[in-house]
């Protein structure tokens, strides 16, 4: 996984995270229902209550499935965990629930092990110096039927080019947008989170325990491959 951090040409305040992802083998062992793992019950251990934040709202962008709900919370939760030929990997999903859906979950974004931590920096990025800031999401060949990151806004699993955190007044805008818009005007919006000092330290809280899990979980995927052996591996 590699790292760059940079400035727009367009805006020398802004701030961009690109994220590697190189091409995944395709062979897969399913590791959600082994005994030998440990259940993290993500929902529970990461919800965060938004009712006394400032009003945010979730299904912005015009090409929504959904019309605009308010978030009321927002939590993590395991959807998948798999081993793919030597590898283990995860699937997290980012959901939030809303009075005017009976507070039933509703998933927003998707991702892999590899998002969390430059979500989390980049919100707080974007919160506290007042710059918007995008993170591309790089992929090492254009063939591959597994994406990074992707949203659930205005498609069931539409794969994300660019993530844009643009912070206002009271809350930061998330918004998806591909290379050739340069984060700028087209982009959809998904969903906003609140800025204030309350909720950035709920969520970085949220994001370390949930990233501490998460890895928790991918080394005890890897010490049950082991112990399985060659037949794991495809």
């Amino acid at each position: 996984m590699e790292w760059e951090f940079s400035s727009p040409a367009r805006n020398a305040a802004s701030h961009e995270t690109l994220i590697s992802c190189p091409d995944l083998p395709k062979r897969v062992s399913n590791m959600a229902d082994t005994p030998a793992i440990a259940d993290r019950n993500l929902e529970a251990t990461t919800n965060i209550s938004l009712k006394r934040e400032p009003a945010c709202f979730a299904f912005l962008s015009a090409c929504s499935i959904s019309a605009p709900m308010p978030i009321d919370s927002i939590n993590l939760d395991l959807a998948s965990a798999d081993y793919f030929d030597g590898r283990a990997s995860l699937w997290a999903t980012l959901e939030m629930r809303s009075g005017v859906a009976d507070d039933s979950p509703t998933a927003i974004l998707g991702f892999d092990e590899s998002f969390l931590r430059p979500f989390a920096r980049a919100l707080i990025e974007a919160a506290t110096t007042r710059a918007a800031y995008r993170m591309t999401i790089l992929q090492e060949t254009r063939v591959s039927d597994r994406f990074r990151v992707v949203e659930y806004v205005t498609g069931l699993g539409k794969a994300l080019e660019e993530l844009v955190l643009q912070p206002f007044d009271n809350v930061v805008l998330i918004s998806a947008a591909t290379r050739k818009s340069g984060g700028g005007d087209g982009g959809d919006s998904l969903f906003q989170l609140p800025r204030t000092d309350s909720f950035l330290r709920a969520f970085a809280r949220m994001a370390y325990i949930a990233d501490q899990s998460l890895r928790d979980l991918l080394a005890d995927m890897e010490r049950v491959a082991r112990r399985r052996g060659p037949s794991t591996h495809g």
